[in-house]
């Protein structure tokens, strides 16, 4: 049977939970939103009935993402760069460069030998993010979902100046008002997207090959952009929302690994599961 380690991402909108051992047993993905802020604990019961585990089976849980700190049942919490670069680098071994694209921040993440060695990161503003498109999206009377498919029966694409999410949403409206079509539209957003997160993680030298995670990476419109101005295809995970829970996952692993050949305790949170709150 072996051990069981388990990876709790809580991102800005969705939380997701992995169950590992020698192979990925069980995957959870709920959105993390105002209105349900205290997910982690109903997520992670959730992937421990996928793998027909209770909690006590679990050897060592690691908590990462913008809610880290706020998981009780976490044994560690680790930062979620070293968690994505860490769960990249088990997926896709050959992968140098990551770039993660969140639903509020956007990262770019060098790796030797499938660990982190520089990063750079926008946090402070949702141009280049998720938050940019939902906006965006919704001003156009658009799905988020359609936006990829929509973009790629563009003719000519359209211009966007502004990547601040307020005048970029008036932007793109007074552009569908002039008759501009929406394909056309959605795939300027797109491009404008593209630019911003290129000049970003350029900062970081980019090498190939270069993997896109995040939700980012499920909109087909904003990958084929970022290709584009990279100049060859980008690497995508089977699902590149778990990036991060089975990074947290590993590393948990090597925690416990480490602790048995050192013949030290493994120390365990003396917590088990409990609602995780934002506001404690």
């Amino acid at each position: 049977m072996g051990e069981y380690l388990a990876g709790v991402d809580i991102g800005s909108t969705m939380t997701k939970v992995v169950i590992m051992n020698q192979a990925m047993l069980a995957s959870v993905i709920g959105p993390t939103g105002p209105e349900h802020r205290k997910l982690a604990n109903r997520v992670m019961e959730e992937a421990l009935a996928k793998a027909n585990l209770s909690f006590d089976d679990i050897t060592y849980v690691v908590a990462t993402g913008y809610g880290r700190i706020n998981v009780p049942f976490a044994d560690k919490q680790i930062t979620e760069i070293s968690c994505h670069a860490r769960g990249v680098g088990y997926l896709l071994p050959e992968v140098r460069t990551v770039i993660d694209i969140g639903g509020q921040d956007c990262k770019g993440i060098k790796l030797s030998n499938g660990r982190a060695v520089d990063f750079v990161m926008n946090d402070k503003c949702a141009a280049g993010t998720g938050r940019f498109l939902e906006v965006t999206a919704e001003g156009l009377g658009v799905k988020l979902d359609d936006m990829g498919r929509l973009s790629l029966t563009a003719k000519n694409v359209a211009g966007i100046s502004n990547t601040c999410t307020v005048f970029a949403e008036r932007e793109v409206v007074a552009k569908l008002s002039d008759g501009v079509p929406l394909p056309d539209i959605i795939a300027g957003l797109h491009e404008a997207i593209a630019t911003r997160i290129y000049g970003m993680v350029g900062r970081l030298k980019i090498e190939r090959e270069v993997a896109l995670t995040g939700g980012g990476a499920k909109n087909i419109g904003l990958v084929k952009a970022l290709e584009a101005k990279l100049g060859y295809s980008v690497l995508v995970p089977p699902e590149p929302l778990l990036t991060g829970a089975i990074g947290a996952a590993l590393l948990g692993k090597d925690i416990a690994k480490q602790a048995a050949e050192n013949g030290i305790p493994l120390l365990r949170s003396e917590l088990r599961l409990q609602e995780a709150t934002f506001f404690t």
